[in-house]
């Protein structure tokens, strides 16, 4: 039985083979948080501070992307002069006090309580592995210090476990995904034509709900889509990017895997230009190291446009010469990984997980957009199956009806 399933697995089953968490303390700024990131070795870095009820111990103040760079960047107080901005405080980055979506999680907790914590909207748990005699080491320096690791868990670790045992949830994942009513029909969406930077909150929003925003047209059929697991893959030149060329653009620089062509750079700068904005093109033509200058000099300086676009496209490909996420995976911005409202959850659950996303998009047979599939919602449908004290018989009949009343408050 599927209940069974979960007892007899604790969270630290779930940690085998995860590699550490990379840290920086509170008191490192932003621009070193950059530069980890670009150093590579995951998407995320985990900040720690002193625990107020044991000082001895460390918690987990919260995590730091690129996008939150990104954002960080291209908003209101920050966006004329992202390079001064790299100097901030990591705190600036954080979310309030009490409120971080990173959660920890003891090893020996059952996968159920685990799984509630995320239902409950933690994003990320944190998961401390103690090292002792009589038992192996299974991650390397954390964060947290002393005889600690620690580790990430996240949704997608959740969902695979799930599907590794899906044939005991039978016959719930052959149902569609509308029967099951996990359709959201509200949905993050801007149009091609749009101002990347309007987009900017929905960016935001989307990093919170580890989505993404859709790119639509005017009668809203799917055509792409600006995927924060895409940014994460990008660098601060992106931030330029951002302020400077409208939502359909920013998908073809994404695309362009950290080397865009020098005649989109050269377009880059001279719409900075326009906007005034000339400390974004300093950031673009930056080689950042501390302490943060521009090794070419700001925009106004002796070089030509054409000079300095090769500079800032060699330095581009020298910085993420791995490239963007959508190109390892041989997918663009506008392939965006989609179903249909009759597939199939398991169908769905494989797709996502194929691509390393967290979410796939609904459409209909003309590529209209219908909504989203998120992984809380298909952690749901399984949670809903787990209610104690037996599982709970889970009917098409009974799907459908909770989509109607969904739609009905929508």
């Amino acid at each position: 039985m599927a209940v069974s399933l979960l007892q007899s697995h604790e969270v630290s089953d779930l940690c085998i083979g995860k590699p550490a968490v990379r840290s920086l303390p509170p008191s490192a700024t932003v621009g070193e948080a950059l530069l980890g990131l670009k150093r590579g070795g995951g998407s995320f870095l985990s900040v720690w501070i002193a625990d107020r009820a044991s000082p001895e111990k460390k918690a987990c103040a919260g995590k730091v992307c690129m996008v939150d760079i990104l954002c960080y960047l291209c908003a209101e107080e920050n966006i004329s002069s992202p390079s001064a901005a790299l100097g901030a405080p990591l705190s600036a980055l954080l979310p309030p006090k009490d409120t971080s979506p990173v959660l920890r999680v003891e090893p020996h907790s059952c996968i159920l309580e685990a799984l509630d914590v995320i239902l409950d909207g933690a994003q990320n748990l944190v998961v401390p592995i103690r090292s002792g005699a009589g038992r192996k080491k299974l991650l390397g320096g954390g964060g947290g210090g002393g005889a600690v690791d620690f580790c990430w868990l996240t949704q997608e670790d959740f969902v695979r476990f799930f599907l590794n045992s899906i044939a005991l949830f039978s016959p719930v994942p052959a149902l569609s995904v509308s029967d099951l009513g996990i359709v959201r029909p509200a949905v993050l969406a801007v149009r091609p034509h749009d101002p990347a930077l309007a987009a900017l909150p929905l960016i935001r929003r989307a990093l919170a709900d580890q989505t993404s925003v859709a790119v639509v047209t005017d009668d809203g059929k799917l055509i792409g889509e600006i995927s924060p697991s895409t940014l994460d893959h990008c660098d601060e030149g992106t931030a330029a990017a951002l302020a400077a060329l409208s939502a359909g653009d920013l998908m073809a620089w994404i695309d362009f895997s950290g080397a865009p062509p020098e005649a989109t750079v050269r377009t880059v700068k001279a719409r900075l230009r326009e906007k005034g904005l000339t400390g974004m093109i300093e950031l673009l033509e930056a080689d950042l190291s501390p302490p943060f200058s521009s090794s070419s000099g700001s925009s106004s300086g002796s070089s030509s446009d054409e000079e300095s676009g090769r500079g800032a496209g060699r330095r581009l490909r020298r910085l993420r010469s791995s490239g963007s996420y959508s190109a390892r995976m041989g997918r663009r911005s506008e392939e965006a990984i989609v179903c249909h409202p009759g597939s199939s959850l398991v169908a769905v659950i494989i797709q996502a997980l194929a691509h390393r996303v967290s979410y796939v998009w609904v459409v209909d047979d003309d590529y209209g957009l219908v909504g989203i599939v998120a992984f809380p919602d298909i952690l749901g449908v399984f949670r809903e199956l787990l209610q104690p004290p037996f599982e709970k018989e889970y009917s098409a009949a009974e799907a459908m009806t909770k989509q109607k009343k969904r739609e009905s408050l929508s």
